[in-house]
């Protein structure tokens, strides 16, 4: 098999490898109702409940209009948006839309911060924090982009040049029965047939001559 034959079964791999991550991907999200479910603790603002590099699990689903005083929430901090803060939720208002408008501190902060913690709504609010992993953020950050990137990037290139090695080896041919040559197709001699020539025999018996008699072979006095 050739190489273009092999290419289009190496992208078949990759593509069902890029098609499990988006099915996962999309399967978090029906589930926790939010595109990202995990977030990692970055400061010690929610000490000593939640702590650096713990990893939150949050949840949305629609549970803005559920939330009371005393829920730990995931949002964007409502002033320019450029933050995730997690913070515990303290009051919860009402806007001039009759929408909520929740205020949150930090468990360790003396109080609440302008443009922070409020006033949040519900543009701003990504989740409720329903489960916290302790301490593994830290594997988190180390594999944060572009690094995380690189290594798919990794891990999918192995898979196409594996898939392609693998086709290299089954489809190189078998080999061959080995040829001999005229000299090696001569028929072998049976050793114990053949007669020897006359070289080869041994000289026959003198008649005249006679074997030693016993007298012969005692030791003399």
């Amino acid at each position: 098999m050739d190489k273009k034959s092999r290419l289009p079964v190496a992208l078949k791999d990759v593509v069902i490898v890029v098609a499990g991550v988006g099915i996962v991907w999309a399967a978090l999200w029906i589930a926790f109702g939010t595109q990202n479910p995990f977030y990692v603790v970055s400061s010690g603002s929610m000490e000593p409940v939640l702590k650096v590099n713990d990893v939150l699990i949050v949840r949305d689903g629609g549970s803005f209009d559920n939330l009371k005083v005393g829920d730990i929430i995931v949002f964007n901090r409502p002033e320019g948006g450029d933050r995730v803060i997690v913070h515990r939720i303290i009051e919860i208002l009402q806007g001039n839309d009759g929408d909520r408008v929740i205020r949150t501190k930090g468990d360790a902060n003396p109080s609440s911060i302008p443009g922070t913690d409020f006033p949040i709504t519900r543009d701003d609010y990504i989740g409720s924090v329903i489960s916290v992993i302790p301490g593994v953020g830290l594997i988190t950050k180390i594999i944060s982009p572009p690094v995380n990137y690189i290594i798919i990037a990794i891990i999918l290139a192995i898979l196409f040049f594996n898939r392609m090695g693998k086709k290299d080896k089954t489809s190189s041919p078998a080999a061959g029965p080995t040829e001999t040559s005229p000299e090696d197709k001569q028929p072998p001699t049976d050793a114990g047939a053949s007669d020897p020539s006359p070289e080869d025999k041994p000289p026959s018996a003198d008649p005249g001559a006679t074997g030693s008699s016993e007298d012969d072979k005692r030791p003399s006095a």
